[in-house]
Parts: structure tokens; sequence; C-alpha cells
């Protein structure tokens, strides 16, 4: 994601007419781009105000987030041991303010469940998807719809992931998953 797309954002005039009321470029958190969130923190479409990129991995209550996200190559790991990899993790999450959403990370220290509806699509690269009991392999155009489930996204490549992800909030479909 070393280049930044162009983000534009419509809306309505006052006169009911359209028009590019946000014409700038995504902003980077690390390897995340956020585009656009809603909810608690909405962005108004009419003024063009727009909110500086959150520091959380979900959704405000009743909210949505769109953001690009990259996976690096699970090799650039391999030199850390397990606990240097769980700490790595876990702070990780904390930063994201996404402790609560590591239930169960037995499996790998990157799983994550969030109290989400996510539409998630390849762009680039490969990834495997971990879930408890199985792993998924995805390249550019596979499509996942994540339920609240517990997941890990794994770059077992040598080159960087590009992801594109929707997470909705929905918290009574994630039930045990507390915000």
């Amino acid at each position: 994601m070393d280049n930044l797309s162009k983000r534009i954002v419509t809306g309505n005039d006052e006169h009911g007419r359209s028009r590019a009321v946000i014409k700038d470029r995504t902003s980077r958190r690390g390897l995340t781009a956020e585009i656009w969130r809603t909810g608690a923190e909405a962005v108004s479409a009419l003024n063009g105000e727009v909110s500086q990129p959150s520091l959380t991995l979900e959704p405000p209550p009743d909210g949505s987030v769109f953001r690009l996200f990259q996976i690096g190559p699970q090799q650039n790991e391999l030199h850390l041991s397990e606990a240097e990899r769980e700490h790595m993790y876990a702070k990780h999450f904390q930063s994201m303010k996404a402790s609560h959403c590591r239930p169960d990370t037995s499996r790998h220290p990157g799983m994550h469940r969030t109290a989400t509806l996510d539409y998630i699509v390849v762009l680039t690269g490969r990834v495997t998807l971990l879930l408890d009991d199985e792993d998924i392999n995805l390249e550019p155009f596979d499509v996942v719809v994540q339920r609240g489930t517990n997941h890990a996204w794994v770059n077992r490549g040598s080159v960087p992931a590009l992801l594109m992800s929707v997470m909705i909030d929905d918290a009574e479909m994630c039930v045990g998953v507390k915000k």
C-alpha cells in the first residue's frame, strides 16, 4: 500500500445535484488504510468533514468501517520465538483497542473474533484464512463473509497481500463477543 489510492466521496448539494464532496488520498495507519466509517463518529458528506483514521479495529455501535489492509509474508516472523510472536500480536491488537477480541489464540496468535459482519475481498496476493478447525486458501477476487467467528489471516507467500474489508457492527449475531 505504498501508493495510496485516490478517495472520492459523493453527495448531493442543497439543490439535489450530485457532486464529489471529498477528493483526497486515503491515509494510512501502519498497514491499514481506513476509507470510511459510520456510526457514532459519522462523517457529514455535505460539509466534507473527514475524520482521522480510527485507532480501533471494530466499528462504533450500530456503525460500519470500510478499509484496506495488508498481510505481510509469514516468513517475516520466522525468526521470532513463539513468545515473541504472541507478544507482537497482543501488542498489535492492544494498539487497536481489540485485546478483548482474542478469545482463543491457541491455534495462531493472530486469531480474533469481532462482534461484526464482515465482507472481505482479496485484491492482490494470496492468503490463508485460518478458522478453528480449517484452513482456506484464498487468491485475488475470492470473497469471505465473516460472521463473528474466530479467525486469523496468514500469508504463506513471499509478497504482501492486499485485502478490502467492510465491517458492520452486529453484536446480536456474535453472542459472547463483548466490546
